[in-house]
Formats: structure tokens, sequence, C-alpha cells
């Protein structure tokens, strides 16, 4: 590894040229107008302590969120990473607040499949299954914003 990929990776934020033709930007500035100009966006933020690649448009099933209702918008403030196809910036340990915007949309509550949980003792005769389905809350991903 080049004395140059050792000081590009030991930075707190981490610039990442996939094509060799292309610079590596300057400053973070630089790193956002490059993917900006691309076509096609993704973010890994977290969300309910998970981390999650998301693209506009995404459909993300989470645990169930009590608070919110159809219809609510939530803002990912927690973003780690903002990439495109060729250029990736990185956050640590997060890409500041007001860099990126992306938003996600409640659009339903909903359970999962049925699940069958068996008890047994072995000898006594004891015989038991619980059924339950494991709500869930999915969430619409809009459009990835960087002003």
């Amino acid at each position: 590894m080049s004395l140059a990929n050792i000081l590009r990776w030991s930075s707190p934020l981490r610039y990442r040229a996939i094509h060799t033709g292309s610079a590596v930007p300057n400053s973070t500035a630089a790193a956002l107008q490059l993917i900006r100009s691309q076509p096609s966006k993704y973010v890994v933020a977290s969300f309910v302590g998970r981390k999650y690649i998301l693209t506009p448009r995404d459909l993300l099933t989470v645990p169930h969120l009590r608070d919110v209702k159809v219809g609510d918008v939530l803002v990912l403030d927690e973003i780690h990473e903002l990439g495109s196809r060729e250029y990736t910036l990185r956050g640590n340990p997060a890409i500041p607040p007001n860099t990126v915007k992306v938003e996600a949309t409640v659009v339903e509550h909903t359970k999962g499949k049925m699940e069958f949980i068996f008890k047994k003792k072995r000898r006594k005769g004891y015989r038991k299954t619980i059924q339950h389905k494991q709500p869930y809350t999915r969430l619409r991903i809009g459009d990835i914003e960087i002003p």
C-alpha cells in the first residue's frame, strides 16, 4: 500500500476514487460536488440501532415504531457514508447532519408471517405451542439531497 493510500484512509473524512483516471478531491465540498454530479447515489444510515444501505425509492422494513402514524415523514440524521458509482464519502463516526438530507415516509404498519414456538418438557406430558406475528413498520426512502 502506498503512502498516499495510507494517508487517505487514516484521515477522519476518507475519500475513495474507484477509477484510476479520476482524481481524489481535496475537500469535503469538492467531494460532495463530485457525488452530486453522479446519476445515482446511496447512503449508509443508522436507523433504530441498525445500519442500512439505502437508495432513493427503497422500501425499508424496520421493527414496529410506536410513535409514528402512516404518512409521517422521518429525517434520517445519522448518516455514515454517502456514495455513488464512482465516489464514496465516509464520515468518522458520521457525516455532519447539514451535509446530506434523507427523508423516509411511513407507508404502513404491518405484521410478519405467523411464527410458531413449540415448548416441551421431556417425560412430563407438557407440550405448548405459542403463535404470534411480529409487528413491523414500512418506510419509503425519499430523494438524497445534497445542499
